[in-house]
C-alpha cells in the first residue's frame, strides 16, 4: 500500500502546498481521500484524472472537499464523454453541499457524474482495501478512516479534536496521519483540532509505529508542533509535505 500526499495545508493552501488531499494506492487501486482547495492540480502530478476509482470525504469543510467541483468540471465536460460515475464517499447531504457550492440546482446537481454514497460508522471493503470509518470529535459531521491492505494499517484522523475513539481506531497502526492544526498553549478552542503534544499523545496512546503531522495552517509553526509531538511519541515523527510518498 502506498499513500502519497497531495495537499497537507490546513484552512487554505500554504506556498507549498494545496490543502488536505492524500492518494492510498494498492494492487492498481487508486483511493482520494479529501480533495480541497487547490489539490486537483496537485493530484494530476500523480494520477490521471481519469483513473481515480473512489473519492472520500472526511467532511464538508471546504479545505477538505471543495476541489470536488472542479472535478467535477474535468468529468463532465471531458472529451469524449462523462467517464462512468466515480463513488464519492462523504457526510449525510454531501450531494446538496457541493451543488450548493457550484451554485447548480440540486437536482440533478453533480449525481450525473458523481455516485454519492452516505459514510456511516463502520468497516467495509473499496476494491483491495478494507476501510473502518469512524466519526471524531469536530463542529461538523466528520470522520476518520482506518485502510487496511495485506495486514498494513494507515490512519487518517481527518479533523478532530481529542478523541478516544480516534485512539482506538489507530490502534497498533504502521502509519498514523494527523492532524495538528493548532499550537500547544495557544488556541484554546476544544473539540475542533489537535496540537502538536496531542497528535503526539494519541500516537503514543494508540501504539503507533509511525506519526506523520499534517494539516498545519500556514500561520502554525510546524518545527513547534514537531517538537512538541516528538516529546510525546517515542516513534518516528515527521512533518506531512506536498509530494512525499510513504510505502505501508
Amino acid at each position: 500500500m502506498k499513500l502519497t500526499v497531495v495537499g497537507c495545508s490546513g484552512s487554505f493552501p500554504s506556498p507549498d502546498s494545496p490543502c488536505s488531499s492524500y492518494l492510498v494506492e494498492a494492487d492498481g487501486y487508486h483511493l482520494v481521500l479529501d480533495l480541497g482547495n487547490g489539490a486537483l492540480g496537485a493530484l494530476q502530478n500523480h494520477v490521471g484524472l481519469y483513473a481515480v476509482d473512489a473519492v472520500m470525504l472526511s467532511h464538508l469543510h471546504a479545505d477538505h472537499c471543495i476541489d470536488l467541483c472542479v472535478y467535477w468540471v474535468a468529468r463532465n465536460y471531458r472529451e469524449g464523454g462523462c467517464p462512468d460515475k466515480l463513488p464519492v464517499y462523504g457526510p449525510l447531504d454531501t450531494p446538496g453541499r457541493l451543488a450548493r457550492a457550484y451554485d447548480m440546482p440540486e437536482r440533478p446537481g453533480m449525481t450525473e457524474v458523481f455516485d454519492f454514497r452516505t459514510l456511516t460508522p463502520g468497516t467495509f471493503k473499496l476494491g483491495p482495501l478494507t476501510v473502518t470509518a469512524i466519526r471524531v470529535n469536530h463542529p461538523v459531521e466528520a470522520f476518520a478512516f482506518r485502510i487496511e491492505h495485506n495486514g498494513r494499517s494507515l490512519v487518517y484522523s481527518g479533523d478532530t479534536g481529542e478523541s478516544p475513539e480516534l485512539i482506538e481506531l489507530a490502534r497498533d497502526c504502521d502509519l498514523f496521519l494527523c492532524e495538528a492544526a493548532y499550537t500547544d498553549g495557544k488556541e484554546s478552542y476544544r473539540a475542533v483540532h489537535l496540537n502538536g503534544r496531542e497528535a503526539g499523545e494519541h500516537a503514543a496512546a494508540a501504539g503507533a509505529r509511525r506519526l506523520v503531522l499534517t494539516h498545519i495552517p500556514p500561520w502554525t509553526d510546524p518545527q513547534r508542533n514537531l517538537r512538541d509531538a516528538e516529546a510525546a511519541f517515542q516513534g518516528p515523527v515527521e512533518l506531512a509535505k506536498a509530494g512525499a510518498t510513504y510505502e505501508i
